[in-house]
């Protein structure tokens, strides 16, 4: 059978999955900002929230229709493509400006919480208990995050509040509505496409769901990022990243651990989750070395963009 009705399925997925995940993000600012929520609350939350939006309704979806190891993939791909692949071309672009709530506040959480998550997957198990204690990190992460805090030091992806018209709340509403069952739909859609071309390839679930699957969850990130670096506004790009990662291990991995408990395959450990470690530690050590020219420069952004061309080598490798 022809991979055209596949192939169809991916592109229409991804790009009602991002145009939903706008309108999500929009409506539920709106509503909040209708119940006086401050702008670092909402930006701790309903923002950081809304950039992992694709990556948990499909790996929610993949778990409920019996593909948890895609769930898997697409968590830690979209890590490994968010600091190589993001990163690294909008360092490229224009050098990344290091903000001290970045690296004192932020930085020291997600680096944390990759070491904390590695112990609970050596037993190759994703059980409800692992998912319950990843959403108990994510809530004490954002306890860390938010406490003593300004919202003039609000985390960087606070930022694209500006950038998020106001509208009345019954406009509010309806667009929380709408993007929310697209969301649904599109992840639907992604899914279905993503495992059916597993299934035609011979590959498995897991590769698709770390490479084109992350890939295309993550252009949401790439996009603002290349975007706010060509505009000049590119100090935000490290923060948004951060967050977003830091959503992804621990609430995006919780989907499947809650909804789908699986046996987690040896590779997932040894060659995908430590490739996103080791890029998590070699981003933090690019940026804490750098930290006296406060910037990192685009001869970072080449290694971090080339361990990620590597990484995804190695996969098509494996899925010969």
């Amino acid at each position: 059978m022809s991979l055209l009705p596949y192939i169809g399925a991916l592109v229409a997925g991804l790009v009602l999955l991002i145009w939903s995940a706008d309108r999500f993000v929009e409506g539920s600012v709106a509503i909040a900002r209708g119940f006086g929520m401050s702008p670092l609350l909402i930006g701790l939350t309903i923002v950081a929230f809304g950039t992992s939006a694709p990556e948990m309704l499909v790996s929610a979806t993949a778990a409920l229709t019996d593909a948890p190891a895609l769930a898997v993939g697409n968590a830690l791909g979209s890590n490994i493509a968010n600091i190589g692949l993001v990163l690294g071309i909008t360092t490229l672009i224009a050098p990344i400006p290091l903000k001290r709530t970045v690296l004192f506040r932020e930085f020291p959480i997600l680096l944390a919480v990759t070491i904390l998550v590695f112990p609970l997957l050596l037993d190759n198990e994703l059980s409800p208990l692992d998912g319950i204690l990843f959403l108990i990190m994510l809530g004490v992460s954002l306890f860390l995050m938010s406490r003593n805090n300004d919202p003039s030091d609000a985390p960087e992806f606070v930022e694209e509040l500006e950038d998020i018209p106001a509208m009345t709340t019954g406009r509010a509403v309806l667009w929380f509505v709408i993007g929310l069952a697209a969301l649904v739909l599109s992840s639907r859609i992604l899914v279905w496409g993503a495992t059916e071309m597993a299934l035609s390839l011979g590959v498995s679930e897991l590769i698709v769901g770390l490479t084109i699957v992350a890939i295309g969850t993550s252009l949401p990130e790439l996009a603002a990022s290349v975007a706010s670096a060509l505009k000049g506004h590119h100090d935000v790009a490290l923060g948004n990243i951060v967050g977003s990662n830091l959503f992804n291990l621990l609430a995006v991995l919780a989907m499947p651990a809650l909804l789908n408990p699986l046996r987690v395959e040896t590779d997932v450990l040894y060659r995908d989750y430590a490739t996103m470690g080791g890029l998590t530690l070699l981003l933090a050590a690019f940026a804490y070395g750098m930290q006296k020219k406060g910037k990192l420069a685009r001869f970072e952004g080449g290694i971090l963009l080339a361990g990620y061309i590597a990484y995804t080598a190695l996969l098509y490798h494996a899925a010969r």
